[in-house]
């Protein structure tokens, strides 16, 4: 999906066919294609200096040099989580694996929509499965919080297995784990946002957690269209059990902030800048539903202001995607040095401070 996003740092190391202009020119898949190679390759900048001390912190118990990572769908299959690292991202989410390989959705899956810095995505949870994320994951050192997002084959008879498989498999090897139930490329996947389905999700998924050598923090990512019995449901579930945060949100099926552009009518999840509004709205929605629960912001971020908005809605932390197919790479230290002036023009000493001080307006969606 970072169709263009890499190309400042493919130009710099000197590959002239892999330019801006020729990865947008590309099929939104080929380009993606294109660009972890180039981050296997070692083609990535490396970032320079420590991180401001404002933006250390921490969620789920787990310490962070800053608080915004990359969002799981970049590096499905664990290829490059340390490069991405090495970058300054303060945690790198991989993912989603499912138990067995599969292919995914048939091409062409992914759609820009450049009016709007926006993406459409039919992927389906296209990887190499459990065994092969593993295998790359097992001996690398990645100096940053390593998620991994897992997810049900589309073909199981059984996703909540699936899920429980996840965890026996990561969950001495990931310094968190994500549940994903919110993507809506898998048909039916959703479903188990409903309360009994969540109920049984989760206690399955905990129970195996509970076995497993190492006290793994396990996140639930759910979707923005949820509605506020939806919301309700899910919180009124989640509070019943030790999960340890949420990551709000995952792609809208909606369409209303795109009608009538390019792309616009494709099937799929929709994300980048304008998934921000819904997705921030929702975040301060399930902030005031469960309290202090930690919870990661996602969904449109496109600028310092747009992250500083997150943490004033409720983030703890925070992760990017999308709008750096628009934005380009440099956009990570753009936000970073964003967030730092955000705190001191704040008077505050820490990104942490910021957390929730404008709820209340966001959740009526009017910030």
């Amino acid at each position: 999906m970072i169709f263009s996003a890499f190309s400042p740092l493919l130009r710099h190391a000197g590959i002239a066919n892999l330019t801006k202009d020729a990865l947008l020119r590309m099929d939104a898949e080929t380009a993606h294609g294109a660009t972890i190679t180039a981050l296997r390759l070692g083609l990535a900048p490396q970032q320079e200096g420590s991180d401001a001390p404002e933006l250390a912190t921490s969620i789920c118990g787990i310490e962070l040099k800053n608080p915004v990572g990359m969002a799981a769908g970049f590096d499905k299959n664990a290829q490059v989580p340390r490069a991405l690292a090495l970058m300054g991202f303060g945690m790198v989410e991989i993912g989603t694996v499912t138990p067995r390989p599969q292919d995914g959705n048939p091409k062409p899956r992914l759609f820009r929509i450049p009016e709007a810095e926006g993406v459409i995505n039919r992927m389906g949870f296209n990887n190499e499965g459990h065994e092969a994320a593993f295998e790359r994951l097992k001996g690398e050192r990645v100096p940053a919080a390593l998620g991994v997002n897992i997810g049900a084959n589309k073909d199981s008879e059984d996703f909540v297995a699936d899920y429980v498989l996840g965890v026996n498999r990561f969950a001495d090897l990931a310094d968190y784990l994500t549940v994903n139930i919110s993507s809506p490329n898998t048909p039916g996947l959703r479903n188990l946002q409903a309360d009994e389905a969540l109920r049984r999700l989760l206690g399955e998924v905990l129970s195996a957690r509970a076995k497993a050598k190492t006290r793994v923090p396990v996140l639930l990512k759910i979707a923005p269209d949820l509605d506020e019995a939806g919301m309700d449901a899910v919180a009124r579930v989640i509070l019943d059990t030790d999960l340890d945060g949420l990551i709000v949100s995952n792609t809208t099926i909606g369409r209303d902030p795109v009608a009538g552009m390019e792309n616009a009518d494709e099937t799929g999840g929709l994300s980048g800048k304008p998934l921000f509004a819904l997705s921030t709205q929702r975040l301060a929605q399930m902030r005031q539903r469960v309290g202090a629960l930690p919870i990661v912001g996602v969904g449109g971020i496109h600028s310092a202001e747009t992250a500083l908005a997150k943490f004033e809605a409720g983030a703890n932390a925070v992760q990017l995607y999308s709008a750096l197919v628009f934005g380009g790479l440099d956009m990570l230290d753009r936000i970073k040095a964003g967030l730092v002036s955000g705190i001191r023009a704040a008077g505050k000493g820490n990104i942490a401070e910021l957390v929730g001080t404008k709820t209340e307006a966001w959740a009526q969606g009017r910030p």
